[in-house]
């Protein structure tokens, strides 16, 4: 994700269990599995996912969907609807998207490449490489820490430093106000911002700007040919526009979504499609040739950092790859991006020899991606895997008062200038109600301790998960909601209490039995 978490995308979250109300397909098929070989029978699974795909785009009225698929030896690639429902052209599966945040994994695999050769050394501290460095309380933060999204410091930054080859310095150097929320090394928080950091470390031991490094480093040996930085380098491609929604919930395209400043390159800058992001899936599933040595590739899966929940439970963060278990035991690999109307997911089980990736050109995109990505449906049929068990339990008040009260997350815009969004949490019926502007959005319900499901107001479940992290002396102090840091303040006597009647707790959708 390099989008913040704001009202809008909190409501689109809690609401995306529920969305499925609206009816209409808002594009028929347009492509077919490809490269499985002519005459090929398609396996049960993989027509079931394709006709999920279909089903999702119909329900949430999604105008385009390319998608990739390596399952038992074979690749599926193609794409359904159209790229603009103001100048409709047929999605497949070389259509271009902005992939957002799944670019973080190509800067951990070009800062890979540095490690090899002896350039950058993980658990060295960064300002080894940028003596200049600083933050306001991070002196000793290691290059690990900063890929691994434990660096500590607010990761919301979307500053705007302009487009020159010095974006990325100036950048850096307006960390230096950027508030420490927690000690490096000790908390899980997403950090686009660290990432940042990270492509400037990329420039400074190669002596060339982010995007041109990471052409030469990454992208030409894997011959990557439709993903680049910008769509100059992709002349003659045909991109899926980002959509909104009118009044009505009627896709609208928003062609001018596409744009982001190039500071964010690094946690989010690429263009590219369904065809290349499976070629990018099988390098990673593969033995690191011609890029890395197979301990290196693989070392990009060891050793996580903190763990929690990024609308999954993760183990942490290895070098930029969030690590997800499952019932079963083999673990999950897993990125994905947002970005104004272009959302993805991306997947890998080493262990199944599985990836997925699904990109969508929709801001209701993500309903479908916590289906297929939050949610096990997908894993359960291509891998027989499932998520970690969830039973949720109604709670006292006396236990849920520990958790009440208003939870603050902030960001820096693209102008410097500072924001915040605020979840103010209700004790109602056993569980915590989420109010946004004093309207539920979110109903939480526990099914462990400090961890929480994400449900709709009406109880449909958004396949999210959420949890709380304490303070040193044990008290409940942040809101970890899609992997950002909330801030709590503890509510004063008799506020935000209330007894209102809430409908019975109703059991998370599992396809297996809970498990202790």
């Amino acid at each position: 994700m390099v989008e913040p978490i704001s009202r809008r995308s909190l409501l689109r979250t809690a609401a995306a269990g529920a969305a499925a109300v609206t009816t209409g397909a808002t594009a028929t098929a347009t492509a077919a599995p490809a490269t499985a070989g002519a005459g090929a029978r398609v396996p049960a699974a993989v027509r079931e996912l394709l006709e999920k795909i279909q089903a999702g785009m119909a329900a949430y009225r999604i105008p385009g969907v390319a998608y990739g698929l390596y399952h038992q030896g074979r690749e599926y690639v193609g794409g359904f609807g159209v790229t603009d429902v103001a100048a409709p052209a047929p999605v497949d599966g070389d259509t271009v998207f902005r992939i957002a945040s799944t670019t973080k994994t190509f800067t951990g695999t070009a800062v890979m490449r540095l490690t090899e050769r002896g350039r950058i050394d993980l658990d060295r501290t960064v300002r080894a490489y940028l003596p200049g460095f600083r933050t306001a309380t991070s002196p000793g933060v290691t290059v690990r820490q900063v890929l691994n999204h434990s660096a500590g410091w607010l990761g919301d930054v979307f500053t705007d430093t302009g487009s020159g080859d010095d974006t990325l310095a100036k950048y850096v150097a307006a960390l230096e106000t950027v508030p420490q929320l927690t000690p490096p090394g000790t908390v899980m928080a997403y950090n686009n911002a660290a990432i940042g950091l990270a492509g400037r470390l990329i420039e400074v031991t190669t002596g060339a700007v982010y995007e041109r490094a990471m052409r030469s480093l990454v992208l030409d040996p894997l011959r990557l040919r439709g993903t680049a930085f910008t769509l100059d380098e992709l002349a003659g491609a045909t991109v899926a526009m980002p959509h909104g929604s009118d009044a009505s919930g009627n896709p609208v395209s928003v062609p001018e979504a596409l744009v982001i400043p190039r500071s964010l390159h690094a946690a989010g800058g690429l263009y590219s499609t369904a065809r290349d992001q499976l070629r990018w899936a099988r390098f990673h599933l593969g033995d690191g040739d011609p890029l890395l040595t197979r301990r290196s590739l693989r070392a990009m899966r060891w050793r996580p950092g903190p763990g929690g929940t990024l609308f999954v439970e993760v183990d942490g963060f290895g070098v930029t790859w969030m690590l997800r278990p499952t019932a079963e035991g083999p673990r999950v690999i897993q990125h994905g991006g947002d970005l104004p109307g272009q959302h993805s997911g991306f997947l890998l089980v080493p262990e199944r020899g599985l990836a997925l990736t699904v990109l969508t050109n929709s801001e209701s995109g993500p309903a479908l991606l916590a289906e297929l990505f939050a949610d096990d449906w997908a894993l359960t049929r291509l891998a027989g895997l499932h998520n970690l068990p969830a039973t949720p339990r109604p709670l006292t008040p006396a236990q849920l008062s520990g958790y009440e009260g208003r939870y603050v997350a902030e960001q820096i815009g693209s102008t410097g200038e500072q924001a915040s969004i605020t979840l103010d949490l209700v004790a109602a019926g056993g569980r915590l109600s989420g109010r946004v502007d004093g309207t539920e959005a979110m109903v939480l319900p526990f099914y462990r301790r400090d961890h929480v499901l994400v449900w709709a107001p009406d109880g449909t479940d958004a396949h999210t998960r959420a949890d709380f992290v304490r303070d040193p002396d044990g008290s409940v102090g942040w809101l970890r909601f899609g992997g950002r840091l909330f801030r709590r303040t503890p509510p004063g006597p008799a506020a935000l209490r209330t007894t209102a009647n809430t409908p019975a707790l109703l059991p998370v959708t599992l396809p297996h039995p809970a498990r202790p």
